[in-house]
């Protein structure tokens, strides 16, 4: 038995089974749901640090960032255009990274 404890994706135990394994799950709460989307998305954001440059690889994990942003948007009932709206905000005021500057240090 491996330990897992985490948020998989809807169709994982269904490939787990048809490998001819079995698993272990549980439907969560709207407030633990919450906190694991929050912990996918770290996981998911390490793992696009492991990419190593590799484009195709860079994409595939780009996208499962994105999916989970999706959700964690639906399940703490956030509009969209309101994340719009404060993105374009920040932007104005903070600007992008366009300019691609590195802080070395302040004084």
């Amino acid at each position: 038995m491996t330990p897992c404890r985490k948020l998989v994706r809807d169709r994982i135990p269904e490939i787990i089974a048809v490998a001819g394994d079995a698993c272990k799950t549980r439907i969560l709460d709207d407030v633990e749901y919450r906190a694991e989307l929050l912990k996918k998305l770290t996981e998911e954001a390490a793992e696009v640090l492991r990419t190593n440059g590799d484009k195709d690889e860079l994409i595939k994990e780009l996208a499962d960032v994105l999916e989970v942003l999706e959700y964690i948007i639906l399940a703490h009932g956030v509009r969209r255009d309101d994340i719009e709206r404060v993105h374009m905000e920040r932007k104005a005021s903070r600007g992008g990274f366009e300019k691609k500057i590195f802080l070395e240090y302040t004084e």
